[in-house]
């Protein structure tokens, strides 16, 4: 008796290009529109990528299937996506023509993305309020200025010494915050915030309200971060140096996001903001884990302080006020709670936002504000909203 096989037809290679060409797809839709939304000049056209951008929140909101498949293609073509990012990282400048403007947008916007997937750390994954990511990233900046102008401190060293600070007064404000909950335990971080301020403001060795002026530029082997990069007979203005830094520093927090999440800490973390009670009946240590949230965000609030004293050379206890602080807890409110990609998405929109609105003059922060409730009521948990945990490996 003759049996017949009968085989499935090979389906997986369509599908697996099928989920590169997505990957591709989007990630250099996602480069272009940035590249037209920084060097956009008019605000007719920023308004105009801006409306653009809408429309496609409310397409995939309107179909959640297109955002599902997005989501499988990225997690299908996992090394794609991640080569994608890094050639598009290391290209960016050059397309931007060298333009100094869009640069320094970009380093910032760099920076505070770095802050945001820091405070995402507690606001996100465990509904903890902190109000004092923008004293931790002051202290960073604060710590890495002294070193280099006092002591003559490479840059390289000032950043992990200035992160170990910004970590030390991260547990600091921890654990006494341990001993309130929601609304007092966000008074507590807004006083640490206001004191901290203060300090800068009043001690004579940070320069008082004058500040620390004349921070040495950073240099690696031989290469001075004011000196322009040239490549092939094209040159990037110095700028780009620090552009490199920031990118460098945001891929950091990147894997650092992506690596907690998916470990065990991660799931303490989640386990407290949906229930505190049932995560300490389970045996999860509470003050612990609600301690190290406050250690990682001040952590990498004080790498993004120290990149940032050395860019600009100058620092001052204004940079660093409490609306610095809500500032960033905004970028994760309106960028999606407890997820990477919205965070950075929201960051980079809104800083570069009101610089790109002045042609508005004084209505532009009207006009901020307006846009910004736009996106919450187009897409109300976010532009990119949490998505439901996976626990499958």
């Amino acid at each position: 008796m003759q049996t017949t096989t009968i085989q499935a037809p090979p389906r997986a290679a369509p599908r697996s290009a099928g989920s590169a060409a997505i990957v591709l797809g989007v990630a250099l839709a996602g480069a272009v529109l940035l590249r037209q939304f920084l060097l956009a000049e008019s605000w007719i056209t920023v308004l105009a990528l801006l409306a653009c951008f809408a429309v496609a929140l409310v397409a995939v909101q309107k179909r959640p299937l297109v955002e599902d498949r997005i989501v499988a293609a990225f997690g299908q073509c996992r090394p794609l996506a991640v080569g994608t990012g890094v050639v598009l990282a290391l290209v960016f400048p050059w397309v931007l023509g060298g333009d100094s403007y869009a640069m320094h947008l970009m380093i910032i916007a760099c920076l505070y993305a770095v802050l945001a997937l820091a405070l995402n750390f507690q606001l996100g994954s465990a509904n903890i309020p902190n109000f004092a990511t923008g004293a931790s990233y002051g202290i960073g900046a604060y710590a890495s200025a002294l070193l280099a102008i006092h002591f003559g401190v490479s840059f390289w060293i000032c950043l992990l010494v200035a992160a170990a600070v910004a970590t030390v007064f991260g547990f600091l404000l921890g654990l006494p915050s341990m001993r309130t909950r929601d609304s007092y335990q966000a008074l507590v971080t807004i006083a640490f915030g206001i004191v901290v301020h203060q300090l800068l403001m009043n001690l004579e060795w940070t320069g008082g309200a004058n500040g620390l002026v004349g921070i040495p530029s950073p240099t690696l082997f031989g290469h001075s971060f004011n000196d322009p990069i040239t490549l092939w007979g094209h040159s990037l203005p110095g700028q780009a140096n620090f552009y490199y830094v920031a990118v460098a520093l945001l891929g950091l927090a990147i894997v650092s996001a992506q690596r907690l999440h998916s470990s065990r800490v991660g799931l303490a973390w989640n386990a407290l903001r949906d229930d505190e009670i049932a995560a300490r009946a389970c045996g999860i240590n509470v003050t612990w884990f609600k301690v190290k949230a406050f250690a990682v965000d001040a952590f990498l609030a004080g790498f993004a302080g120290t990149v940032y004293a050395f860019y600009v050379s100058f620092i001052s206890p204004d940079n660093f006020t409490f609306l610095v602080s809500v500032t960033i807890m905004t970028l994760v409110i309106a960028g999606g709670m407890d997820n990477t990609l919205g965070v950075i998405v929201g960051a980079f929109l809104l800083t570069m936002l009101p610089e790109k609105l002045r042609a508005f003059s004084d209505y532009r922060i009207l006009f901020y504000g307006l846009v910004v409730i736009a996106f919450l009521i187009i897409r109300p948990r976010g532009i990119f909203p949490q998505r439901v945990r996976n626990h499958e490996h």
